[in-house]
């Protein structure tokens, strides 16, 4: 603990840092509690995408793992992402990106040389791949949240286990010290009036004494 002036004027700063503190500590809290629910909702939503994501793998794996290299090489040539979509959505104060929509270039190809599985294939390949972009995004926007949710969470322990408890014992300690200081000042004062009252009621017995 650093040291401390013990005085009136520290004492007021100490009061006024603590009822900062202790003003700014629920603000800070409700931001902890809505990232830890985002947090939350985001986790289950980026499990739900890969729940779809395996069960629509498991759907077209049976017929699309037939396509070989070759396939798959000429497939590829049809797919291309023409645009990614993402907006912003500000969450406890953080701006975090939302999907959207994906956009492919439109394939141009000859019905009569492609074989028939080419526009299946195209759109299977085509959902994954959305479905990828979705999860990415969700990561993108739980890993913006953990990040702040860190911040914040240190900045509540910091508060609660650190500063409210400092300033506390910093008001203690110069409250005991201006209180030891009063009660000395008092006793000073009592032996002073003492000694004066002493210094009164000889002078009095000596001028008493003189004019006998």
């Amino acid at each position: 603990m650093a040291k401390i002036k013990l005085t009136k004027n520290e004492l007021k700063a100490q009061r006024d840092g603590m009822k900062r503190f202790l003003r700014y500590l629920p603000t800070l809290q409700l931001k902890k509690q809505q990232l830890q629910l985002e947090a939350r909702l985001l986790r289950e939503a980026m499990a739900k995408v890969v729940e779809q994501q395996r069960r629509y793998e498991a759907e077209v794996a049976e017929w699309i793992g037939i396509l070989g290299d070759e396939g798959a090489e000429r497939l590829a040539k049809f797919i291309e992402v023409e645009e990614w979509r993402v907006s912003s959505h500000n969450i406890a104060g953080i701006d975090t990106p939302v999907f959207e929509a994906v956009v492919f270039k439109p394939a141009t190809y000859d019905l009569f040389s492609e074989p028939l599985w080419v526009d299946a294939a195209r759109e299977a390949v085509c959902t994954l791949v959305e479905i990828k972009l979705r999860h990415r995004t969700l990561q993108e926007q739980l890993d913006l949240i953990e990040q702040e949710l860190r911040v914040v969470t240190q900045r509540v322990n910091l508060f609660e286990k650190v500063k409210i408890p400092e300033a506390k014992e910093n008001i203690r300690v110069i409250q005991i010290y201006l209180g030891d200081q009063q009660t000395n000042a008092v006793g000073r004062s009592k032996i002073a009036k003492g000694k004066c009252a002493a210094r009164e009621q000889a002078t009095e017995m000596a001028l008493g004494s003189a004019a006998g």
